[in-house]
Order: C-alpha cells, then sequence, then structure tokens
C-alpha cells in the first residue's frame, strides 16, 4: 500500500509500499508526483532496478536527457550517468568525485533540467552522503524587507567564475574554455512553473554578480542568501544504501555530495537527468 513518510521538517518525502519497476497506477502516480512537486525531494528504499527500467521510470516524470560529461556516460544507455569510483582496464567508468558544494545541476544553461534521479548500486560504509536545501522553505522564511530587494534581480552564472571555488585543484580555464563556457543570468526568486510558488536560485558558494550592482555590492547579498538557504531547517542529509533513489526537484532545491573515502571503499551511482517535467494532477 503506498505510503509518503516525510523525510525531515524542511524537506523531502519518503515514498513506501510501492516496486517503481512494477504496475503503477495513474492515481499512484498522481499522489507520487505531487509529493514531489510539494516537498522537492523523493526518496524511495529498497529498489532494484535495471538500466531501462531506470529510464522508463524517470520517464514517468518528464523528459530524459544528457547534458553533461559524455565520458562518464553508460556506453549503452547514455541516458545514465554513472558516478563511481570504479575503473575498467585501468581507467575510470565514471565521476570518483564532484557537486561537493552547495549547487543546482545545470544552472550554468539557459533552460536549467528539471530533476535528477540518483540511483544508488554499491556506496562506501562511510560518508558520500548528499545534503538537500529546501528552496521554497529558505525563500519564503526571508524577512519581507530582502524579499522586496531581491525581487527583481538577476545573478549571472559563471562557469569561469566558478572554476577556483569548486575545483580549487584544477586549472585556470584554457582561452577556448573562456570562449564556450558563457555566463547565463537567472532570475535571483523563481517562480516555479508547476506550483506557481517562489523559490531562490543562487546556489553554491561562489558569490555570483548581480546584474546592475557592483562586486562590492552583489557579493554580500549574494553570500547571505546563499548562507540563509542552508541552515539545519531547510536541509536533509541523506545517508545512502544500496536500493535507494533519491530525486530532486533542481527548480526548488539544492543539493551538495559529501567526501568518501574513493581508494579504500567502492562506489557506484546512475543518474539520470530530467529536462521537462510533466505538469501536476488536474
Amino acid at each position: 500500500m503506498l505510503e509518503l513518510v516525510p523525510l525531515a521538517e524542511g524537506v523531502g518525502t519518503e515514498i513506501r509500499g510501492i516496486d517503481v519497476t512494477g504496475d503503477i497506477s495513474d492515481r499512484e502516480f498522481d499522489r507520487i508526483h505531487q509529493a514531489w512537486m510539494d516537498t522537492a525531494v523523493l526518496l524511495f528504499r529498497d529498489q532494484k532496478m535495471t538500466p531501462e527500467q531506470h529510464i522508463a521510470f524517470t520517464r514517468r516524470f518528464g523528459e530524459v536527457f544528457a547534458y553533461t560529461r559524455s565520458q562518464f556516460n553508460d556506453v549503452e544507455y547514455p541516458e545514465i550517468l554513472l558516478l563511481s569510483n570504479l575503473t575498467r582496464d585501468g581507467k575510470p567508468i565514471g565521476s570518483a568525485y564532484s557537486g561537493r558544494v552547495w549547487h543546482t545541476d545545470g544552472h550554468y544553461l539557459t533552460t536549467p533540467p528539471v530533476g535528477s534521479m540518483l540511483y544508488a548500486i554499491e556506496v562506501p560504509p562511510v560518508g558520500g552522503d548528499t545534503w538537500y536545501a529546501n528552496m521554497y522553505a529558505a525563500y519564503e522564511a526571508l524577512p519581507q524587507r530582502v524579499k522586496d530587494r531581491i525581487e527583481n534581480l538577476r545573478v549571472v552564472i559563471s562557469r569561469v567564475q566558478s572554476r577556483p571555488y569548486n575545483y580549487p585543484d584544477r586549472p585556470a580555464p584554457t582561452e577556448q574554455e573562456r570562449a564556450e563556457w558563457v555566463d547565463v543570468s537567472h532570475p535571483v526568486v523563481r517562480r516555479h512553473d508547476v506550483t506557481g510558488r517562489k523559490t531562490l536560485y543562487v546556489g553554491g558558494n561562489v558569490p555570483w554578480r548581480i546584474e546592475g550592482m557592483s562586486e562590492e555590492e552583489s557579493a554580500p547579498l549574494v553570500t547571505f542568501l546563499q548562507e540563509f538557504s542552508v541552515q539545519p531547517q531547510f536541509t536533509y542529509c541523506h545517508k545512502w544504501r544500496p536500493g535507494d533513489i533519491v530525486l530532486w526537484d533542481n527548480r526548488s532545491a539544492m543539493h551538495r555530495a559529501t567526501y568518501y573515502d574513493h581508494v579504500a571503499h567502492r562506489r557506484l551511482l546512475h543518474r539520470t537527468t530530467i529536462a521537462a517535467g510533466r505538469p501536476a494532477a488536474a
């Protein structure tokens, strides 16, 4: 029997009593989809999916696409991105570590993906957790004077600017990367296209520039919003178990990964990405 259980006070729902590879009725799926819209993150425990089933289940939530790191896409199923420290013929099959700062997937794209689904196959005994933050709740908790100040602002997302913050161990962007990595701007306050609720969209640890503001003015504002939005009352830390599936809404949630010992332990997760979602149930 389908059961919806809150994950934390501020974010997420665990979906119980269902096999995601089985026959999920439209009525049951509407309840699941609405919980995703309402709480930003869904957890399904003790599941087992083939790549085909993973892609098919993702498609119930919207259009599936691959947009990044093609070298780590599954060879037979390019819709699946491999997050792993495993190797094949001496070469890594996936990304061993990434996303260890707060972020929203694809925020450097003009039209970011609406969601991501991560399926755990092998996980380390310690570490490798994922934190999620509810951007609905963060926005709604802001003082009214701050809401008024940021209502019509736009934040500039720059991959060039983010490099030393997100990957300090990597060299500076090349001239080719600088040419290819075009800055994009997004509203600081986004209205969710399905729910109509307002969310914050200033993810990460980078003091992004606000259009029309000097760096001296925009950096403190962006930093305040970023730090405000990841307070404990807005967050949930997921400790992975094999068979877990987590689906998050990139329009209303941020996330970040935590460290694990990639030398001592094995890790393999499959991720799919949703380009455009289905509308909420009527």
